[in-house]
């Protein structure tokens, strides 16, 4: 059957061309693949063309379409390397921005926990003064209050002394019908308001 294809083939080729057809039918008698029998002339020519192809498609991509690649490639690097630039910029600055934000902070904490120290410690120092203060007024009107009650005591004790003895005196006329004698009914008296417990 290969055969019979073969004898057809190589009546259209030698109707078109005898060269052709006389290649038909060289490869027509040798048995195996014809695409491996280099003693062909189309074989030969078939290589031949693969590397003109080869070749050509070489040049194409060596001289325009890897380098258009590279450029694309070395723009995204560059478009990469500025982006990763910014960025790290963008980091620094916002790591100078906690840095001085934590700083602030501190210093604010510290400001304030001063003025608190400083009002606790005015307010410390008001309250002991106006403790001194009222300390000092309770301890005068303390002082007053024991002279007006000393004054009051020696004023009743004299009042108290005059009753006795004008008393005394008027039991012991009484009694013994005769005055008696003011010293010694002062003198009486002054005794026993001596030996009385204050």
């Amino acid at each position: 059957m290969l055969r019979n294809g073969m004898t057809r083939l190589g009546m259209v080729a030698v109707l078109l061309d005898p060269a052709v057809a006389r290649a038909a039918e060289e490869t027509a008698e040798h048995e195996g693949m014809p695409q491996l029998d280099f003693a062909n002339v189309l074989t030969i020519s078939q290589v031949v063309w693969m590397f003109i192809v080869f070749a050509v498609f070489y040049l194409l991509l060596s001289r325009w379409a890897l380098p258009q690649v590279a450029t694309v490639v070395e723009h995204r690097a560059a478009s990469i390397a500025a982006d990763l630039a910014a960025a790290r910029s963008a980091k620094a600055e916002s790591d100078a921005s906690m840095r001085e934000v934590a700083e602030a902070t501190r210093s604010a904490n510290a400001e304030a926990q001063a003025r608190i120290a400083t009002a606790v410690g005015a307010a410390k120092a008001e309250a002991a003064a106006r403790a001194a203060e009222a300390n000092e007024r309770m301890d005068a009107q303390l002082h007053a209050s024991e002279a007006q009650i000393a004054s009051a005591r020696k004023a009743a004790m004299g009042a108290l002394r005059q009753v006795a003895s004008e008393t005394a005196g008027l039991m012991v006329s009484r009694l013994t019908g005769r005055p008696a004698e003011p010293q010694l009914v002062d003198t009486a008296v002054g005794t026993a308001l001596a030996g009385r417990p204050a």
